[in-house]
């Protein structure tokens, strides 16, 4: 067996980043940038004042000072005079500030009567004007790669860029095997379940940016299995669920051989999720899964994740975070153990707690933990308030 860390390593290797495609902005949320965004203008492009109030000259700020008003600006409609000694040009938020303005008094510390002001005698030292390229300029850069949020698109768009190039979506396609499985739906036989794990692995691959495909069960043979790794054709990873141990049934290793898998590496020292294989079918990535719900899900965020980060150009790694025990566990074996676990806030940093049962098949129990307490190989008993590894959901 390897470590995860070993495994993690190999898995990286199984595939190359994806190339880039210009898409438009409204469809890059979520996608990962590919290439720097220069910025295309400044911003703002003009002195804009940043209140309501009167563009005037520095000189006439003075308590009690008369001024006469002589133009108005607003956002979108600039005033095409200026200011002049002694003047005032009526002015609102976002509008740009008239040559000769050197600050905006608020209009709460005016007075108006007709065409003339009256500053009052509280005035701010404020200039409440928000310079031309004060947020960015020209030849400016939104740099790469990095994830998309809402933010970053306001940016581009201020930018004056209607199209970004981000990273291909890698495209995963799930197979599920086994005679037991039936989907959600349908009437179980006795000895049959309902096949879950592809839906939650489809969630996981497309909050991690892929486009994620679920292929029909494949049964417990080899022709079916065939089947489904002809239906996977195309994808950048392929991954399997069940039948990757070493039991009579457990056939996709050997089919998957015969269509000419290059085997990465098979079994990792970890818990849960020791069974796990990896390697590449053709042109795509492939991991073969266990079939226990926990394992399934619990190997999806250790390699998938990653794999489909790296694929999209952002580093491949574990987002690990440090946590206080909120219990004391004991010593751990020669695997390194992934535990369900509940976080809860706590003074500096949260505390965590392993759930009761550690069960490998029960969805229960993992759809109650938020996170995933890390015990490292062959570590020692832990006390109450100890500072420990963990990875959230």
């Amino acid at each position: 067996m390897i470590s995860v860390e070993e495994a993690l390593v190999r898995v990286l290797a199984l595939a190359d980043p994806l190339p880039g495609e210009r898409v438009a902005l409204r469809q890059a949320a979520g996608r990962v940038l590919a290439e720097p965004v220069s910025a295309r203008l400044n911003q703002p492009p003009f002195d804009a004042s940043a209140m309501d109030g009167y563009a005037i000259r520095d000189a006439d700020h003075l308590p009690g000072k008369g001024l006469a008003v002589t133009g108005e600006a607003g956002a979108g409609h600039a005033f095409s005079g200026r200011v002049d000694p002694g003047a005032a040009v009526r002015i609102f938020t976002g509008a740009p500030v008239p040559e000769g303005g050197e600050r905006v008094v608020l209009q709460e510390d005016v007075t108006r009567d007709g065409a003339r002001i009256t500053l009052g005698h509280r005035l701010e030292n404020s200039r409440h004007i928000r310079a031309l390229g004060q947020d960015f300029k020209v030849g400016d850069l939104l740099s790469a790669p990095r994830r998309l949020r809402p933010a970053d698109l306001a940016l581009i768009a201020a930018m004056n860029w209607p199209e970004v190039t981000v990273s291909r979506r890698p495209v995963v396609a799930i197979l599920s095997t086994g005679d037991e499985l039936v989907m959600p739906g349908e009437d179980p036989r006795p000895d049959q379940i309902i096949a879950s794990n592809g839906f939650a692995l489809a969630a996981i691959a497309e909050a991690a940016g892929a486009e994620a495909r679920l292929l029909p069960i494949a049964r417990d043979d080899e022709a079916s299995l065939r089947l489904g790794f002809e239906l996977a054709e195309g994808a950048d990873v392929i991954v399997t669920i069940g039948g990757a141990s070493v039991g009579d049934h457990d056939i996709v290793g050997r089919v998957a051989g015969d269509l000419g898998l290059q085997l990465g590496f098979w079994k990792i020292a970890m818990r849960p999720g020791k069974p796990l294989m990896a390697g590449r079918l053709g042109r795509a990535a492939m991991l073969g899964l266990p079939g226990n719900p926990v394992s399934a899900i619990v190997c999806a965020h250790l390699f998938l994740v990653p794999l489909l980060a790296h694929m999209q150009g952002l580093p491949g790694r574990h987002d690990l975070r440090r946590a206080r025990l909120g219990t004391a566990v004991e010593a751990n074996g020669p695997r390194t153990h992934y535990m369900r676990a509940r976080l809860t806030a706590g003074d500096g940093l949260p505390a965590i707690a392993p759930m009761a049962s550690q069960d490998s098949a029960l969805l229960t129990i993992l759809s109650q933990a938020d996170a995933l307490l890390v015990r490292p190989l062959g570590d020692g008993p832990r006390a109450d308030g100890e500072i420990v590894d963990y990875l959230p959901f």
